[in-house]
């Protein structure tokens, strides 16, 4: 899909998004319900291969933040605004049955595509969010930062639709199907299609496996990957109507590839803070160890330089908590990331992004063109639809 800036008639959209489809355009992503993996039943209406197990989109959580693992190699995120008159309660639960009835296998705009890992995540943007409780938890919009080239219409938004799933044409088709769905209720802001690289184990005993990025550093292996700190970074506890949910950024940027790759390896490795083979930090350990910030050479130099990532954008060294990151790589409408975090304190990624603009050696190779944040909504079942506990 494109990263094009634009407000499509629904007409259009499907055109396209049909057009789309025939090419194969792929995407990227990753899933979650309240299980530590895949269901390993699949849906008993549809065909789904056996390799490919289904991802329930009911219970406490909503499909698509930690599971399935290993991630879905496809991912379609779709920013929308919803007219004033809407009323939000019933779209939201429309939208959720569609989702259903889409994992299922069910909903015949899937044009007869099995299903197989489907994960559709949805959230609301502050607007919205002001809409059910001014003080609630992701009612603050997103602060502007250094390094960005963002149109007007690329900076916000009221929903958020991420779309992941192993086969490369599942996603446009959901896509078009959930926007059907919605039909004059929204307006697409943008879309942007992604993929993730191949898994590398980062901490075998748990399972854990992150992909590499456009730079050629293995990206994503810090965060609340266990279901212990998952609890306390990233699920919100209460107030009660957003039990369940977690807040989102989302962030597309431009990578300078020839600039970085005229670089040395050691350079490189000096802007991340860690070996580009294997993703050891560079004060040592293996590649799940915590980066020894304080660990200098014998003449005094420290082996994580003053500027690198993994020391600007640490946790300890922020003073906030972790971050579910969820990069993905893009090469339309330019070489880049989509950048997702999932957090239950948007301020987690405000303090670690602020630092970072100070003097974080990565973001001199991005430019910002995307940027927006959501409440991810609590997870839903037939008798809780989507947003209920917010919206009428």
């Amino acid at each position: 899909m494109h990263g094009a800036d634009h407000h499509p008639s629904r007409r259009r959209f499907l055109d396209a998004t049909g057009a789309m489809v025939a090419i194969g355009l792929t995407a990227g992503c990753e899933s979650h319900a309240d299980r530590p993996s895949r269901s390993d039943a699949a849906p008993a209406s549809s065909s789904v291969p056996a390799s490919v197990a289904s991802v329930s989109p009911t219970g406490r959580y909503q499909a698509g933040v930690t599971l399935p693992q290993p991630a879905q190699r496809n991912l379609l995120a779709v920013v929308a605004d919803v007219a004033d008159t809407v009323a939000v309660g019933p779209l939201l639960a429309e939208l959720g049955q569609a989702v259903r009835a889409l994992a299922a296998g069910t909903d015949a705009r899937l044009l007869g595509l099995p299903p197989g890992d489907l994960t559709v995540t949805i959230g609301v943007g502050p607007r919205l969010v002001r809409r059910a409780g001014p003080s609630l938890p992701g009612a603050t919009d997103l602060p502007q930062f250094s390094r960005e080239r963002i149109a007007p219409q690329s900076r916000g938004g009221d929903l958020l639709i991420q779309i992941c799933a192993d086969d490369a044409l599942l996603p446009p088709v959901a896509a078009t199907a959930l926007l059907d769905q919605a039909g004059d209720r929204l307006h697409v802001r943008w879309r942007q299609s992604a993929h993730r690289g191949a898994n590398i184990p980062v901490d075998p005993e748990n399972g854990l496996t992150a992909p590499r990025n456009l730079l050629g550093f293995i990206d994503g292996i810090v965060g609340p990957h266990t279901a212990a700190a998952q609890e306390r970074h990233l699920w919100l506890a209460g107030p009660a109507p957003v039990a369940g949910g977690t807040i989102a950024v989302l962030r597309r940027m431009e990578l300078d590839l020839p600039r970085f790759a005229a670089l040395s390896v050691a350079e490189q490795e000096a802007v991340f803070g860690r070996r580009r083979a294997g993703g050891v930090p560079l004060s040592g350990g293996t590649v799940a160890s915590d980066p020894d910030l304080g660990a200098k050479t014998p003449d005094g130099r420290y082996l994580v330089p003053a500027d690198a990532h993994v020391r600007r954008a640490n946790a300890n060294a922020v003073g906030a908590g972790l971050m579910l990151r969820r990069s993905y790589s893009i090469d339309d409408p330019a070489p880049g990331l989509l950048f997702i975090s999932f957090q239950n304190e948007l301020r987690t990624f405000t303090n670690t992004l602020t630092r970072m603009d100070t003097s974080d050696a990565l973001l001199g190779f991005t430019t910002t063109t995307a940027s927006a944040t959501f409440l991810i909504l609590p997870g839903f079942d037939e008798r809780h639809p989507l947003g209920s506990s917010l919206f009428r």
